[in-house]
């Protein structure tokens, strides 16, 4: 395949809304094997590594981290990665080194148990920050398995909260307001217009380049940063409307669903849904993946994207629905705008039970 088909820089926008990225045609094995490659070279022989989720609030943590120990080796890792980013940790780390996990929460413990306890045996200590929700039964395998595992709570803190409060050493002021702003972000409180900077820089930035500034500066970008995410917004301003353009309100039971589908900035999308009456609003990606977003009248969304392969917090969640099986599945979601992944998902409101899961 020539490499202008999957180039997105000079498609149409309408179009480019409607595909996922260049990095989705890449294989697996081709991207992973690159990733290997990218991560032994910053890794390799390092006495402090984290492995975290590469947003906004992971990146803090690995920048608090940094600060704390000198100098700390990223392994970005997804949710759905966990086990690759501990194996890769283990694979590349200095023998008896310092292992952090940050931002991310397996959905079964049996899905990291290897790769959990070849990490245990291979660092000197292993501990574990996060805010999603966690199952109980999870949360306690983790800890036996020999992990300092500390969980705050997802409707209060953020992980670099979590890092801040459990890291013990003399953290500069502004580091401690890194984690309050990106709690605003990630959280979706809205009360500091810098919490938006902060997570469209971690998102168009190198992981290391942005974990360099916000170490340095903490959430005050430098002007140069701020021109820089000026002209990014343009671009992403287009494409949020046009997500908001195509969306539509489904009445399921007591709420009001806006559901839409493209390449777009989910938060903005979802409040500019929530501003139109809805309750929860569902972005479904062209890369098959979908984000599920609360508001005060809808706090189950952890609840939805379980039920289609996913979870996180109670007004903001994700999942990929298990529906893809062959390149003609990818070819229908693209060109139906993903008809079948948002009813499978809106399938999983109507399944929601009356009352809320006890987690």
């Amino acid at each position: 395949m020539e490499d202008w088909v999957i180039e997105d820089e000079d498609l149409p926008l309408e179009r480019k809304s409607l595909l996922p990225g260049k990095g989705f045609f890449v294989p697996d094995d081709v991207r992973d094997a690159q990733r290997d490659q990218e991560i032994r070279e910053r890794v390799e022989g390092a006495d402090v590594i984290v492995v975290a989720d590469p947003d906004a609030d992971g990146l803090a943590c690995a920048a608090i981290v940094r600060e704390v120990y000198g100098d700390a080796a990223l392994v970005p890792a997804g949710p759905h990665e966990i086990e690759d980013g501990l194996r890769r940790a283990v694979e590349f780390g200095e023998p008896g080194f310092k292992l952090f996990v940050c931002d991310v929460c397996p959905d079964r413990f049996e899905y990291v148990e290897e790769e959990l306890a070849d990490a245990v045996e291979a660092a000197s200590e292993v501990r574990w920050f996060d805010h999603h929700q966690w199952t109980e039964e999870t949360a306690e395998s983790v800890r036996d398995a020999g992990v300092d595992l500390v969980i705050g709570d997802s409707e209060e803190e953020c992980t670099a909260d979590v890092a801040v409060r459990s890291i013990d050493a003399d953290l500069p002021e502004r580091l401690a307001e890194l984690a309050e702003v990106t709690r605003d972000h990630d959280l979706w409180l809205k009360e500091d217009e810098r919490s938006d900077d902060l997570a469209d820089y971690s998102y168009w930035s190198d992981a290391d380049e942005y974990m360099d500034v916000v170490q340095a500066h903490g959430a005050d970008l430098p002007d140069e940063v701020m021109d820089f995410l000026e002209e990014r917004r343009v671009e992403k301003h287009e494409l949020i409307d046009r997500a908001v353009d195509r969306a539509a309100m489904k009445e399921i039971g007591e709420w009001t669903v806006g559901v839409t589908y493209g390449r777009c900035s989910q938060n903005e999308v979802a409040e500019a849904l929530r501003e139109q009456g809805a309750d929860a609003a569902v972005i479904v990606k062209p890369s098959g993946s979908a984000s599920i977003r609360g508001t005060e009248t809808f706090q189950r969304a952890h609840e939805v994207a379980r039920q289609v392969n996913g979870g996180g917090h109670p007004k903001a969640a994700g999942c990929k629905p298990d529906i893809y099986e062959d390149m003609m599945d990818y070819a229908n979601h693209w060109t139906s705008q993903g008809a079948t992944a948002k009813q499978v998902i809106l399938d999983g409101f109507r399944n929601l039970p009356d009352e809320p899961a006890d987690d």
